[in-house]
C-alpha cells in the first residue's frame, strides 16, 4: 500500500469520526428568520395578536368614555339648541320629553347615565338626530358612509398601491430618469384638495364638460343595482377620487423610495444579487418587503381617516358622504350624531390600525421571532 493511500484511508477515518456539522454546532449556517418563515410558511403570531386586541380594546374603552362626557361639557346640548331654534314654542313638559329622549336628563345622576350610554350602545342604539328629522343617529351614519367609504376609500386605496409600486421601482432605479417624478408627485402634494377640486371643476366640467360637477347622481334617477345609476355614481365620483389620489400620491411615492434607498443597502439586498438571483425577485421579495412595512402603518392612519377626513372634499362636490353630514351636525349642534360619528371615526381607526398589525407581524419575520 503507497504512502498516498495510508494518508487518504486516515483522512476518511477522522472525518467519519467527527460529528455532524449542523445548525446547532455551526452558527453560520442557520438560517434567517425570513429564511425559516420563507420555507416553514407563514406563521401567524396569535400572542402578539391578543396582546395587540386588548390595547386597542382598552383604547376603544377610553375614546367611547369621552364621546360620552365631552358634549356634557360643552356650553349647552342638543335640546338647548332645538329649544332657541323653535323660540320658545315648546312648553316645559315637551323639554323634559326631550332631554328623556337624548339622555340627557339633568335629574338623572351623571354614572346612570353613563351606563344607559353604554347599555344602548351595545344594542346599536346610537340615539336620534335632530338635524336629520328626528331620525335614528345609525340609519343617519348608514345612509351616508357608504358613499365616503367608496369615494376616499376607493381613491386611497388607488393612490396607495400606484404611489408604493411607483415609489418601489423609483428607489431600485435609483439616478436614473424615473426620480424627476418625485418633484413632481410632491408638488401635486402640498395643493389642497378644495383648491385642486375647483380647478379640475372649471376646467373638466365647467369648459370642456367631460365630468359632472358635484353630486353623487343626477337628480330623477332612481338609486339601484342598475346601469344607468352605476354609471351615474361613477361619472359623478371620477374628478373627486382623480383630485385624492394626485393629491396624496407624493406621499406614498416619497415615503416608499427613501424607504428602499435604505433597505437596499443591506446585506442580504447584497447577499441576494451576489448569489445572481434575477433583479425582479431581488426587489419585490426582498426589498420592497421590507421597505414597504413603515408605508402599511401609514396606510392604515389614512384607512382610518377616511370617515372624517373629507369634510372639504365633499363640500367642494357636493357629495353626500360622513364629512358633510358631520359638518351639518356641527352646525346644528347635533350632538347624538357628532357623537356617533366620532365614534365610528374612532372605531374605523382602532380597527385599521388592528388589521395593520396583523399585517405587519406575518410580513415582518422579527415579530414572530419575538413572540419564539
Amino acid at each position: 500500500m503507497s504512502a498516498e493511500q495510508t494518508s487518504a484511508e486516515a483522512v476518511d477515518r477522522a472525518s467519519a469520526e467527527q460529528p455532524a456539522i449542523t445548525e446547532a454546532t455551526d452558527p453560520t449556517l442557520v438560517g434567517t428568520t425570513a429564511t425559516k418563515a420563507e420555507h416553514g410558511g407563514i406563521r401567524v403570531p396569535w400572542r402578539f395578536i391578543a396582546s395587540r386586541v386588548a390595547f386597542y380594546a382598552f383604547t376603544a374603552w377610553a375614546a367611547i368614555t369621552i364621546n360620552f362626557f365631552l358634549p356634557r361639557l360643552m356650553k349647552g346640548d342638543a335640546v338647548d339648541a332645538y329649544m332657541a331654534r323653535s323660540q320658545g314654542q315648546l312648553t316645559p313638559d315637551a323639554e323634559k320629553a326631550l332631554r328623556i329622549l337624548f339622555g340627557l336628563d339633568k335629574s338623572i345622576p351623571l354614572w346612570q347615565q353613563y351606563l344607559t350610554y353604554w347599555g344602548n350602545l351595545l344594542h346599536g342604539d346610537l340615539g336620534v338626530s335632530i338635524s336629520t328629522g328626528m331620525a335614528p343617529v345609525g340609519q343617519a351614519i348608514a345612509a351616508a358612509l357608504p358613499w365616503t367609504l367608496g369615494l376616499v376609500g376607493v381613491a386611497t386605496v388607488i393612490s396607495f398601491i400606484i404611489g408604493t409600486v411607483l415609489g418601489a421601482v423609483i428607489g431600485w432605479k435609483r439616478g436614473g430618469r424615473l426620480d424627476s417624478l418625485v418633484p413632481i408627485t410632491t408638488f401635486l402634494g402640498t395643493v389642497p384638495y378644495f383648491w385642486l377640486g375647483l380647478i379640475f371643476i372649471a376646467v373638466f366640467a365647467t369648459l370642456l364638460g367631460w365630468f359632472p360637477a358635484g353630486h353623487a347622481y343626477e337628480v330623477g334617477v332612481e338609486p339601484g343595482w342598475n346601469g344607468e345609476f352605476i354609471s351615474q355614481v361613477v361619472s359623478h365620483a371620477a374628478l373627486p377620487v382623480i383630485t385624492i389620489v394626485l393629491v396624496s400620491l407624493g406621499g406614498w411615492v416619497l415615503g416608499m423610495r427613501n424607504m428602499m434607498l435604505t433597505v437596499l443597502d443591506e446585506d442580504y439586498v447584497t447577499v441576494a444579487q451576489a448569489k445572481g438571483m434575477p433583479d425582479n425577485r431581488v426587489l419585490w421579495r426582498y426589498a420592497a418587503r421590507n421597505a414597504v412595512l413603515p408605508q402599511i402603518q401609514s396606510f392604515a392612519l389614512a384607512l382610518g381617516f377616511i370617515v372624517g377626513g373629507t369634510i372639504v372634499m365633499e363640500m367642494v362636490f357636493s357629495y353626500p358622504g360622513i364629512g358633510l353630514l358631520l359638518l351639518s351636525a356641527t352646525n346644528a349642534k347635533d350632538f347624538a350624531l357628532m357623537q356617533g360619528i366620532f365614534l365610528v371615526l374612532v372605531l374605523a381607526v382602532l380597527i385599521a390600525n388592528i388589521l395593520a398589525d396583523i399585517a405587519y407581524a406575518i410580513l415582518d419575520p422579527r415579530t414572530r421571532q419575538t413572540e419564539a
